[in-house]
């Protein structure tokens, strides 16, 4: 499970060393794509198979199937982490997301998301604003 947040700063070539604690679980390959909300999302390839599997999917007749199928994959690459755990990250991915040198690497349970550290900090004043009253509709639901 992908867990915690850390801070790291982007290279001179987009390179962007990924949390030590992490990389075991993540594995030699991840896919990088756009994510919801303003940030990357970073997938281990068996992992990303299952969120591939389920938006890939969707039925192509459906206009919002293929909204989420362009959004998801045409914005996504294999990368490998080299020796030192790094992944290159390309300007097109960073630039649709917004994010600058400074950033935060957030483990999101079976994902890590990557936010510009500005945004970041505002997602998650914004999230603890609201988790209480999320959790209350959630738990309403049964």
């Amino acid at each position: 499970m992908l867990l915690g947040e850390h801070e790291h700063a982007l290279d001179d070539k987009n390179r962007l060393t990924l949390p030590a604690r992490q990389r075991d679980q993540l594995g030699d390959r991840v896919v990088v794509t756009r994510g919801l909300d303003g940030c990357l999302y970073v997938y281990a390839a068996a992992e990303w198979a299952k969120l591939a599997e389920r938006v890939g999917t969707l039925d192509a007749l459906s206009r919002e199937a293929r909204t989420m199928q362009r959004f998801f994959f045409a914005s996504a690459m294999d990368a490998e982490l080299d020796k030192q755990g790094r992944i290159v990250i390309p300007a097109t991915l960073l630039e649709s997301a917004g994010i600058g040198r400074d950033v935060t690497v957030a483990g999101i349970y079976d994902h890590l998301e990557i936010w510009d550290r500005a945004a970041w900090r505002d997602q998650r004043q914004t999230v603890e604003g609201s988790a209480e009253d999320v959790a209350e509709r959630l738990a309403n639901r049964d």
